[in-house]
């Protein structure tokens, strides 16, 4: 056997177990590890003693599976509908999804033009309730219009709610997005989404786990997020509950050593419960694009920093300001007490004060300095930033 063919019977191998075992399963990912592939097909094929950590009853549901599985067939199908298989040591394999181990994916089908592997290597998930509020899809499709245009690339499942609006946020963008589904990539699930989904095939990338035609399951669903979370820099969760899945992506995030976000909701909105849970621990709280770009990206990608308005008094020096400050609220004051206050001379008090009443922040009163109707206002808004 030549090294094409080796290779052509591994191919064929992989696609093979994608339809036998179920995605995520670590049993058979160590038989792969430990026995090969080629090994794992033919005692599959050729029922003979079940492979370590098998029942009988799941060994004989696993070669119920493999007689009625034809990977050529699946491949054909898959070329119809545009669609490329990767597996692992393939160019466009993203290195990063080993590290999920025996969990790796068998392999990968991928819909669309674009490289898997470079489109990973800067990439951020963004996840969240399918029945999520608008204020969650508004941040959702700002926080990924705002990565796209920033050059990174918007991971998310598909799904209504948080996925969708993340989906289009980074399309209108005119940035990358890749969909990661549970089930077939040439089936888009949900019906609903069907339109968005092919949008995502033509513009980015569609990719999965299952073989052409095959439907999601709740479990898969589950086991799809490991993907997700591997595949990138770090996760983002807008809007989650309780026992929301994208906490799944959260937590495999964490496992895995990626950073985790969450954007806040009202303390008093259950669809934000999770979020707060994840805020609680390790999670790092994000408001914006910037933010998330701060924690995933290179050295130096820092958030500009966060400041209230800048009021005409900040503008002033500081002599100026401490003088301003020192002058009571409702009467007028004499130098000597304004000078006190400030912690200064006489002398300079006076010049501080005819600076200020030139740019019209006080008025003279007889032998005394009175603020003007303009100062107090200025003088209580930066009190109220104190």
């Amino acid at each position: 056997m030549n090294g094409s063919e080796a290779a052509d019977d591994e191919l064929l191998g992989r696609v093979f177990l994608g339809r036998v075992v179920e995605p995520g399963d670590e049993v058979a990912g160590r038989w792969v590890r430990e026995y090969g592939v080629g090994e794992v097909v033919r005692r599959l094929r050729e029922g003979v003693e079940p492979l370590p950590g098998v029942s009988y009853k799941r060994w004989d549901g696993l070669r119920a599976r493999a007689v009625r599985t034809e990977p050529g067939h699946d491949l054909a199908l898959a070329r119809e509908a545009g669609v490329r298989f990767l597996r692992p040591g393939d160019a466009e394999w993203p290195g990063q999804l080993d590290d999920l181990g025996d969990a790796r994916p068998l392999g990968l089908w991928v819909r669309g033009r674009a490289s898997l592997r470079m489109w990973a290597l800067r990439s951020v998930a963004v996840v969240g309730a399918r029945a999520c509020t608008e204020y969650g899809a508004y941040m959702a499709a700002t926080l990924a219009g705002g990565l796209a245009e920033r050059g990174w690339v918007v991971v998310s499942g598909g799904a209504y709610g948080v996925d969708g609006a993340a989906h289009r946020g980074a399309l209108g963008a005119g940035g990358a997005t890749v969909a990661v589904l549970a089930c077939g990539v040439d089936r888009p699930y949900p019906r609903g989404h069907t339109q968005l989904i092919n949008r995502i095939g033509e513009q980015g990338l569609v990719i999965g786990e299952l073989p052409p035609g095959d439907h999601p399951t709740p479990s898969r669903f589950i086991v799809r997020n490991r993907v997700i979370a591997a595949l990138t820099r770090g996760t983002v969760v807008v809007e989650a509950a309780h026992r929301s899945g994208s906490l799944v992506t959260a937590r495999a995030a964490q496992r895995l050593g990626r950073h985790t976000m969450g954007v806040p909701g009202p303390a008093t909105s259950g669809l934000s419960a999770g979020v707060h849970e994840l805020l609680r621990g390790d999670a790092v709280l994000v408001t914006d694009a910037t933010e998330v770009v701060e924690l995933v990206g290179d050295m130096g990608e820092l958030a500009p920093e966060r400041r209230g308005p800048v009021l005409p008094r900040d503008l002033l020096e500081p002599g100026a300001r401490r003088v301003l400050a020192a002058l009571p609220g409702r009467r007028a004051a004499p130098v000597d007490e304004v000078a006190r206050g400030a912690q200064t001379s006489e002398d300079d008090a006076i010049a501080r004060l005819y600076e200020l009443r030139s740019l019209g922040y006080v008025e003279r009163h007889g032998d005394g300095w009175k603020l003007t109707r303009q100062a107090m206002i200025s003088v209580r808004a930066g009190r109220s930033r104190c």
